[in-house]
């Protein structure tokens, strides 16, 4: 038989601004509040109409940013089409030892950062369906202005270029479909044999295997006894 790893997982989700990570990371968390933890990020940027302060992010003016950089509080960090984002250290280490999977909502360059200290984490990528599309759903927002919107369509297809550094691709077309995508990714990645702890004997089918590869045992008793 085989024993997992009780840690949890890494789970890095990035996408171009507009992609829908944030919908996506939703429905993951709506599906399983219990074993799944969100890392809420730091952000310099301004609060938007819809966003929740604590939720949607930490909120925090640039200055504050910066002397958090200072004291050490972020695992990592970056300026992101003006805006500081950074990932808080804590709770991280506690959620996983917990065996608590930990979703990072992160940014590209972000995402690279982690990945260096990281390596083994899960790093998936929303793809939206078309930049047309992209564009569109920036317009929707209401919150940028058509000089800020150009910026973030250029980013994003700088962006979309970098998608080969990342393990998962999903497409976000359908909501649904794209949440159920990365609830298979996370399913597949806890069965990698990487994650196997230990492999132990708790059947008679493996006692008696056991014996077979001792040659000792091969024609005693005991075998004879095992196989009845």
């Amino acid at each position: 038989m085989i024993k997992e790893k009780k840690s949890g997982q890494i789970i890095v989700i990035s996408s171009p601004s507009g992609g829908g990570k944030g919908s996506v990371i939703s429905g993951l968390l709506k599906n399983d509040s219990e074993n799944r933890w969100l890392s809420v990020s730091t952000t310099s940027r301004e609060i938007r109409t819809n966003d929740i302060p604590g939720v949607t992010y930490n909120f925090v003016t640039k200055e504050e940013f910066e002397q958090k950089i200072e004291e050490g509080y972020f695992l990592e960090y970056t300026n992101y089409v003006g805006n500081y984002y950074g990932t808080p250290k804590e709770f991280i280490k506690e959620k996983l030892d917990a065996g608590i999977d930990v979703i990072l909502e992160i940014e590209i360059e972000g995402a690279s950062n982690i990945k260096k200290l990281i390596p083994e984490a899960i790093f998936i990528f929303i793809m939206p369906p078309s930049l047309k599309i992209l564009v569109e759903r920036l317009r929707r927002r209401g919150t940028d202005d058509k000089e800020k919107i150009l910026k973030r369509f250029h980013t994003a297809y700088k962006e979309i270029n970098e998608v080969s550094k990342y393990n998962y691709v999903v497409v976000n077309d359908v909501l649904d479909e794209a949440i159920q995508k990365v609830e298979s990714i996370i399913k597949a990645e806890k069965c990698r044999v990487d994650r196997i702890e230990e492999v132990y004997v708790d059947t008679k089918e493996e006692e008696i295997h056991e014996l077979l590869m001792d040659d000792k045992d091969f024609e005693n008793e005991k075998l004879s006894q095992k196989i009845k």
